[in-house]
This record gives structure tokens, C-alpha cells and sequence, in this order.
């Protein structure tokens, strides 16, 4: 799969425009947000943020995918979730004014959209519809970490790939989702707990119970209530 950013994907003010939480913005409010947030690219492997530091960018994602992760002092990894295109993250840790808890790295070359922090307090200060939607994109992605740490613990292999690309088309977190996933079997183990193989193995299981196809620019979603309502039978 070619890991290059897409030349189809929108332009920064096209992809501001287009964010569910600019939809009830004012003229004025908009501008402000076109004038302040700027674009960054991080190439494939490289950190959109680092664990530790000092939290002054909302951040959004143009093209490309990102994955929030940690390590552990032994070099473990351990990964939350993957942020594909219209996403947003990192409002927790600005509204706590604390320093980031951890890593975002770029699963493939990206496009990452940067706001600052004053224009985004100046938003939750100045627009109740932006306040209803943080509200909205906490509880969401609070149900989210629930899931994934049952899952974690509850699910074997097959059934957590299934999650996983389920858990990819939460209309309020990843708006801008489509059928076709632009992602790699390798991004799919990352994103899910397994490895690479046992991925594949996963994918090939799903696309034998129709709910998928494996096509060279991605994954195409054909059931997604099927994935999401998934679970391997027990070997007898």
C-alpha cells in the first residue's frame, strides 16, 4: 500500500470548514480559526506530540492517520486508538491545563491541522454550540477507552480486529470516515493489540463472513453493524 499522503485529501480551510464543530460557528469565530490554526506534515514513524510536554495546540488531522500510544520504562508499547482523518484530539488535556499523558505518532505521512489553545478557549468562551460539542466529544471518547480496555480483556483476536474498524466510524469523533479504510494490515495489528500475522489472520476471518473486503488502497467496510456486532465462536 503506498504510504504517501492523498492528493485528493481537502485543503486546511476546507477541512475546517467542513469539521462538525465549526458548523454553528460565527463569520467572525470562523476567521479567527482560519487565521490562527496552521498545518504541520509528520512523515510515517514521526511524533505529532510527545508525552510530557507542555499541551498548546488542539490537533486535528487533514490527511493521513495517527495513533495515540504509550511506553513503558521496559520500552513496552501500548496503543489507545487511531485518529484518521477529521479527527480531533487533545481537548482534555487543554481544558485540564496539564502536560500531555501521552504519545501521538503518524501511522503514514500526515497532515496534521494545529490550533492554538488561545483560539480554542477563546471558542468554549464565545460559542455554546463549541461547548456542546467538547461536551459531546468527551463522552464519546470516555465510551470509547471503556470499550477498548473491556475488549482488551474480554476478546480474542478476531473479535478485537472487529472492534477495532468498527470503533474507526464514530460519527461524532471521525466524522470524516469512509467505507474504504485507508489502512494497512500492519496499522490494523498496531491499532487492535496484535501482531501483523494474527491481524491478517483476523481480516481473513471477517472477509469470510462478508463483513469486509481486503483491497489494495485499504480495507472496505461492506457490514459495519456486522463488525460491530461480531464475536469468534469457540473452538468446541
Amino acid at each position: 500500500m503506498d504510504d504517501s499522503v492523498d492528493d485528493k485529501v481537502p485543503s486546511l480551510k476546507e477541512a475546517l470548514r467542513g469539521a462538525l464543530w465549526a458548523q454553528a460557528l460565527t463569520p467572525e469565530q470562523m476567521a479567527r480559526v482560519e487565521d490562527t490554526t496552521f498545518e504541520v506534515f509528520v512523515p510515517k514513524g514521526g511524533f505529532v506530540c510527545r508525552k510530557g510536554e507542555v499541551v498548546d495546540n488542539w490537533i486535528g488531522i487533514v490527511a493521513g492517520m495517527v495513533k495515540m500510544n504509550n511506553f513503558s520504562p521496559s520500552g513496552k508499547s501500548v496503543t489507545f486508538t487511531g485518529v484518521p482523518p477529521g479527527g480531533w484530539f487533545g481537548e482534555g488535556s487543554l481544558l485540564k491545563d496539564e502536560h500531555r499523558k501521552y504519545d501521538a505518532m503518524a501511522l503514514r505521512d500526515s497532515r496534521i491541522a494545529r490550533m492554538p489553545a488561545a483560539t480554542f478557549h477563546w471558542l468554549l468562551e464565545t460559542s455554546l454550540p463549541f461547548t456542546r460539542f467538547l461536551l459531546m466529544q468527551l463522552n464519546e471518547r470516555l465510551g470509547q477507552f471503556i470499550g477498548m480496555v473491556e475488549h482488551e480483556r474480554l476478546l480474542d483476536p478476531d473479535t478485537r480486529v472487529a472492534r477495532c474498524l468498527a470503533s474507526l466510524f464514530n460519527t461524532h469523533l471521525y466524522p470524516g470516515s469512509q467505507r474504504l479504510v485507508q489502512i494497512s494490515q500492519e496499522e490494523v495489528g498496531l491499532l487492535s493489540g496484535a501482531s501483523r500475522q494474527r491481524a491478517n489472520q483476523a481480516l481473513q476471518v471477517l472477509e469470510r463472513e462478508g463483513l469486509l473486503r481486503v483491497d489494495y488502497g485499504g480495507i472496505r467496510i461492506l457490514d459495519l453493524d456486522g463488525l460491530r456486532s461480531f464475536e469468534a465462536q469457540a473452538l468446541p
